[in-house]
């Protein structure tokens, strides 16, 4: 323990650690407006996601006034993905779940900041999950909670701490709205390219609208990954990131049993459940992949893959890949597919389109970059503050006793 730090549980200096309840449980509706409404969801691994929220009146949340929550609360998620954190700022009053305990720091000698950088310290994280209790739905219980312990230092080492702590994370949410604004940029930016609606300098004519079918067809004849190379790559759903067009990781074929599909280096791969429409890549490079995943093999002389892939990003497309079939696992029908009108320029200027587009993927994934490097910074910071190990206040000797 460093000099000058104390160990307390965190109920010793907490008013009431509590929880919240659904509203329809106790016969109030869902509002359209009114009080703000968290959910476990709201509670992120970045931060607060109020895209989450709901509402309910202001009957039920003063019916429901033990699980009120305000600025300067702590909230932690004790169901499911349990341990992750948010202090709130910014949102005045509101109400939660049962799935997130509320922590509301009374002592004025403890640093709120403090106790929600010291609770978002991955050691914390990975202590409630090794605590938790069902398998299905995995929880903590607030007795759990309010029996966390805390290594507090004084209250002007705490401010320290948090402070130092709070800047980087002003840091993050500052590259974070960078990020959504390229990417909403981005977004108008196909709107328009997409479409004809803008032009890329230099080019002209008119654009011919084809059905889906007439310029690509899917590879839909299925392999073992026994009768390819072992060292192929295997991509499975999991394996490709949702809505930004990349491949996270990937499998070697040798660690598969189940039949794939071939796909080729150029090929667009995009998932057939209608809940992972948003999850497609561009091939690379040559591979296999799970039977959930279609590869689209485009026709070179009337349309560039690159342009194809951001054609399978937008929302009309989408929109038509979620007409399907099947109703335990809803999957996209070529049938439909093949009929998709698809309004396609010149190839040149399908290329030119798209390396405008990938230009902008490369800007986010810069800031991207940062915002990781960012990230793993303020973990080191963790590492070295929390614990005492870097000291940003003096400590102070203690007296012997004469």
């Amino acid at each position: 323990m460093p000099e000058g730090w104390e160990l307390s549980l965190l109920t010793e200096f907490c008013g009431f650690i509590t929880k919240g309840s659904t509203p329809t449980t106790y016969g109030f509706k869902w509002a359209a407006s009114g009080i703000l409404f968290l959910r476990s969801q709201c509670v992120a691994e970045d931060g607060l996601d109020l895209e989450q929220s709901m509402y309910i009146s202001p009957a039920a949340h003063e019916a429901l006034r033990r699980s009120v929550v305000h600025d300067g609360d702590i909230l932690i998620t004790i169901t499911g993905n349990v341990g992750r954190v948010v202090h709130l700022t910014g949102i005045g009053s509101a109400n939660i779940n049962q799935h997130i305990a509320r922590i509301r720091i009374t002592w004025p000698c403890v640093e709120p900041r403090y106790i929600y950088q010291f609770l978002s310290q991955p050691g914390v994280r990975k202590h409630f999950e090794s605590i938790t209790t069902g398998q299905a739905y995995p929880q903590i219980s607030l007795r759990q909670v309010r029996n966390q312990v805390i290594a507090l230092p004084s209250y002007s080492e705490q401010h320290a701490i948090a402070e130092a702590l709070s800047d980087v994370d002003g840091l993050l949410g500052a590259l974070k709205e960078l990020i959504a604004k390229k990417q909403a940029i981005k977004w108008a930016a196909m709107q328009q390219l997409l479409t004809g609606k803008t032009r890329l300098p230099g080019f002209s004519g008119e654009w011919e609208v084809k059905r889906l079918g007439e310029v690509a067809s899917i590879r839909n004849k299925k392999v073992l990954p026994s009768q390819v190379d072992a060292d192929t790559l295997c991509v499975e759903l999991e394996h490709i990131g949702q809505g930004d067009g990349r491949l996270l990781e990937a499998s070697l074929a040798r660690f598969s049993t189940s039949s794939k599909y071939r796909f080729f280096a150029g090929d667009v791969l995009f998932g057939r459940l209608r809940s992972y429409l948003r999850k497609h890549w561009r091939a690379d490079r040559d591979g296999i992949c799970t039977t959930e995943i279609w590869p689209l093999a485009v026709d070179p002389h009337l349309a560039d893959s690159s342009f194809l892939h951001a054609i399978v990003q937008s929302d009309g497309f989408v929109d038509a890949a979620s007409i399907s079939y099947g109703t335990h696992m809803p999957r996209a029908d070529w049938d439909v597919l093949r009929n998709f009108e698809v309004a396609l320029p010149q190839v040149p200027e399908q290329r030119a389109i798209a390396t405008a587009l990938s230009d902008m993927d490369a800007e986010i994934e810069a800031v991207e970059r940062r915002r990781d490097k960012t990230r793993a910074i303020k973990q080191g910071m963790m590492q070295q503050l929390l614990t005492g190990r870097i000291r940003l206040v003096k400590p102070q000797p203690t007296t012997e006793p004469q």
